[in-house]
């Protein structure tokens, strides 16, 4: 009898989040990794054109491997060739399927910690929707039960392909045709290796594309590094660094190197965000699309001629891409996680970057460095440029879903914001938006925006303020107000 996968979601409780399937790797048995990838490849052959072939890459958190192996049975079972591209950035293997025009499968956690893992897909033309979503688990798969042991474990696993090693050139090459191999000359520059995927990558294209480079602190323990949420020792960690050695920027990326950390040359990392404004400035971009929580300098920057305010998650960003694509205008998203999409085709001093409309952290980060280098300034005077508009945001883990989104419902439901938030924000409650979570907005232009994570059992917070310090008062009081729903 056929198993349908929205059975196994709700046995296993790994379901889909803003991101792709995400789950404790205890509950990401091979059994439901394999329906996952059977349903998807089902799916694929139902509404896409396609040779029946799929590419799977992995990050570098320890689960991954097993789970890879899961996939190369849920492919050969479904009599498809499986190419395995290795340990790459999950924008190489997008860009790898959109290339040959294949589904492809990224195994990764991204930031989470881990003893959490995910599978993020794509198919033959960019990232799945939540239209692909809801078709993948309407799915049922016919398999035999007998290669599952009582555990969910594979009883034989089967063993990983040779490397497919063209998707990883390919990326690298995409980035140093289009800046130039010299164009990075002069800049000395520090990457942040720790666990991330695509830790030798960032390394290359720099060197390609002439920078002088010290990578440091790589680690073989898996370290969840949140772009969004960037935690205290890594915020040392980049000071220290830079204190003992000269650079001119440090760069880092997120666990599957599709989200950015950048730098300025006295290790403060600078916001997701504002790193997207800055990127889109300096490729020209037209239109842009990016979620609810980022931060208003992109609109009082005045710099672009529309803007789409979406849902948090990259299939809404890439909506609203869609949605502003006319003519010949250039349009790009961006996350606060720092996350870079391409929709339309850009070109830049004569050169043209094909789109890719899907989460990079490699594009912002060279696009800034391209423009540091070419008007010989620092990253840190290209943020005075900006409006002053400060975002900080962070999350309370272990935080039940339910029980944020049932605070946030009652927030929204009896008018409390102004009540609860009025005497953190000092001010009077003069806007709320519910696109996606609970955004206020007080008399004094402080913001504050709740969010239960879509990925993990996280309560997120996000604040905005016209000054620094004041963002971190909002965020220390909120967080500490929000401490209290747990009981």
């Amino acid at each position: 009898m056929p198993v349908s996968m929205q059975s196994v979601m709700k046995e296993s409780g790994v379901a889909f989040g803003t991101s792709g399937a995400r789950g404790l790797v205890s509950a990401m048995t091979d059994r439901v990794c394999y329906v996952y990838a059977r349903s998807f490849i089902q799916y694929c052959e139902k509404n896409y054109k396609c040779d029946r072939t799929i590419a799977i890459a992995g990050d570098l958190r320890p689960s991954t491997e097993r789970i890879l192996k899961a996939l190369v049975k849920a492919g050969e079972d479904s009599k498809w060739n499986v190419t395995y591209c290795g340990r790459i950035p999950s924008p190489a293997i997008a860009l790898y399927g959109l290339d040959k025009h294949l589904p492809t499968i990224m195994v990764t956690g991204s930031h989470i910690p881990a003893d959490r893992n995910g599978i993020k897909f794509n198919h033959p033309n960019g990232e799945i929707t939540k239209a692909d979503e809801q078709g993948i688990v309407a799915e049922a798969v016919e398999f035999d039960e007998g290669i599952f042991g009582a555990d969910g474990m594979l009883k034989a696993a089967t063993a990983l392909p040779a490397v497919e090693k063209s998707a990883e050139e390919v990326y690298v090459k995409r980035y140093i045709d289009f800046f130039g191999e010299n164009s990075l000359n002069g800049l000395t520059l520090g990457v942040y290796q720790h666990s991330a995927v695509g830790r030798d990558i960032v390394v290359k294209v720099l060197e390609g594309l002439g920078a002088v480079v010290k990578p440091f602190a790589r680690s073989e323990t898996f370290i969840p590094v949140d772009t969004e949420a960037i935690r205290p020792e890594d915020e040392q960690l980049a000071r220290d660094f830079t204190h003992k050695d000269f650079v001119d920027a440090v760069l880092s990326t997120d666990g599957d190197s599709d989200r950015p950390l950048l730098a300025d040359d006295v290790g403060m990392w600078l916001r997701g965000d504002v790193l997207g404004i800055l990127a889109a400035q300096a490729l020209g971009i037209k239109r842009v699309a990016t979620p609810v929580s980022c931060n208003t300098s992109l609109e009082k920057s005045e710099s672009f001629e529309k803007i789409e305010r979406t849902r948090i998650g990259s299939p809404y960003v890439i909506a609203g891409m869609e949605s502003l694509v006319e003519g010949d205008a250039t349009v790009a998203g961006y996350e606060a996680n720092g996350g870079f999409l391409l929709q339309t085709d850009v070109t830049l001093d004569g050169r043209t970057l094909k789109a890719l409309p899907t989460r990079d952290a490699l594009l912002p980060m060279l696009a800034v460095l391209y423009k540091v280098r070419k008007e010989m300034i620092g990253v840190v005077d290209l943020l005075k440029k900006l409006p002053r508009r400060f975002t900080l945001s962070d999350r309370l883990k272990e935080f039940p879903t339910a029980i944020s989104k049932e605070k946030i419902a009652e927030i929204a439901e009896k008018n409390l914001g102004e009540k609860l938030f009025g005497g953190i924000a000092g001010g009077k409650l003069v806007s709320v938006n519910t696109v996606d979570g609970y955004r206020m907005e007080f008399d004094t232009k402080d913001i504050i925006h709740l969010r239960p994570s879509g990925n993990a059992p996280e309560l997120r917070c996000y604040v905005e303020s016209d000054a620094r310090p004041r963002a971190a008062e909002l965020l220390s009081a909120s967080l500490k107000l929000m401490e209290g729903w747990r009981k």
